[in-house]
């Protein structure tokens, strides 16, 4: 039962990184004014890692986490 529930969260998980990629690749080919974009994705990623590298330590271990987080997924 919770491997069902963690295999169910695995794949919205990479359904939802799949969309981030098609929404930048979208950015970079029609610009970031584009009407189906809604707003401007690859500045919100770079103002969220400028934020994660402002909070110094905080940052570094909450980036730690999540790479931790995407390494253990791909293995699993």
């Amino acid at each position: 039962m919770l491997s069902k529930i963690k295999n169910i969260l695995r794949e919205i998980i990479d359904f939802g990184l799949l969309l981030i990629v098609i929404a930048i690749i979208l950015e970079l080919l029609f610009g970031p004014s584009s009407p189906f974009l809604g707003q401007n994705i690859i500045d919100n990623l770079v103002n969220l890692v400028k934020e994660l590298g402002d909070a110094g330590v905080v940052g570094l271990i909450s980036i730690a986490i999540i790479i931790y987080l995407w390494s253990r997924v791909k293995k699993d």
